[in-house]
């Protein structure tokens, strides 16, 4: 396990993701934000250097397919994230481009965070994949996958699977442990170390997503929830910040740098979920989450919920999600939130 890096026992707050609306940032609760900040600089750095390592012109920008924001093409990060009580605040996930959330055994829930537009420094707790990861995974290439570790039948399948994993029980030096925070809940990754271990990871590609005006219709809303049998996620929409705020068990979702989670655009995805053929560590069952096919969900955007049907032809194809006269549903530009709803 690599020790935290210099710096990382300063106390300085994590700036916020681009487009996320300013929050009230108390004094970090933990140490692990000095190292977000050290590293920013680093990464910024490394973005605007030639393949050389000499100065050079920054890449000609486009629209990220994840976000619809400003971006360049860039390698695709995923990061398995604990979502339990203790491992709350996290930390990073407000830069990640989109946020998935999964059902796992005894009903509570677990983050996919992806990353690609821009890389938190420092991101976590990091817990471990399930097999339901693969089949989501697929539609963005062969990403890099940092994660914990996995049930031991299941890592052959890992290996397997057209992406570059990056374990931490392999790859000790690209995580570390906040001592400021209980265990299991208290493991890090540094993005950059993680992308230097993938280094032929998948750019950003289409994956179905299109952003623009909100359509005419929908239905005003302001709250909606989906509960699991241990677990809640909830939304709320904020007129003046623009986005849907996120709390967790009735909590406010919060980032350790102050910032509030949330997103521009949230999906509420109904899925087949069925026993994996993979349970954890104990024994547990652990659902798998059917992403291929056909179903209904509700888009969440600009203070109404428009409701779509989505579909997913093959593993390698990306998600598309369509209004009632078959045109395809625009997503507001930024951070979108993907919700599993058991069908």
């Amino acid at each position: 396990m690599a020790a935290p890096p210099t710096g990382f026992r300063n106390r300085h707050r994590s700036p916020a993701r681009a487009g996320a609306a300013p929050s009230p940032r108390p004094r970090p609760r933990s140490a692990v934000l000095a190292l977000a900040l050290a590293l920013v600089g680093s990464l910024a750095l490394a973005g605007s250097s030639s393949a050389d390592g000499s100065a050079g012109t920054a890449p000609l920008r486009s629209s990220s397919p994840y976000t619809g924001e400003p971006a360049v093409p860039a390698p695709v990060l995923a990061l398995k994230v604990d979502n339990s009580a203790r491992a709350r605040p996290h930390v990073g996930l407000e830069r990640a481009d989109m946020v998935y959330v999964e059902k796992v055994e005894a009903g509570m829930s677990r983050l996919m965070a992806v990353y690609a537009s821009e890389q938190a420094p420092v991101a976590g707790p990091v817990r471990s994949a399930r097999e339901s990861d693969l089949e989501l995974l697929r539609q963005f290439g062969r990403p890099a996958l940092a994660y914990s570790g996995v049930q031991k039948k299941l890592q052959p399948h890992i290996e397997r699977a057209p992406l570059y994993p990056v374990p931490q029980e392999k790859n000790r030096d690209a995580y570390f442990r906040d001592q400021d925070r209980p265990s299991p809940h208290n493991l890090f990754m540094q993005s950059r170390k993680v992308l230097d271990l993938a280094p032929r990871a998948s750019l950003s590609r289409d994956i179905g997503l299109r952003f623009g005006p909100a359509p005419a219709g929908g239905r005003p809303t302001r709250q909606a929830s989906v509960s699991y049998d241990a677990a809640r996620t909830s939304f709320e929409w904020s007129p003046k910040q623009r986005r849907w705020l996120a709390s967790f068990d009735g909590e406010p979702a919060m980032s350790a740098s102050g910032a509030r989670l949330g997103g521009r655009t949230v999906v509420i995805q109904r899925v087949t979920m069925r026993d994996s053929d993979f349970g954890d560590s104990t024994g547990a069952v652990t659902p798998y989450i059917e992403t291929l096919g056909e179903g209904t969900a509700t888009v969440l955007r600009n203070g109404r919920a428009y409701e779509t049907r989505w579909e997913r032809a093959t593993p390698q194809s990306g998600t598309v999600y369509r209004l009632a006269d078959g045109s395809r549903m625009p997503f507001a530009a930024g951070q979108t939130w993907v919700v599993y709803a058991d069908r």
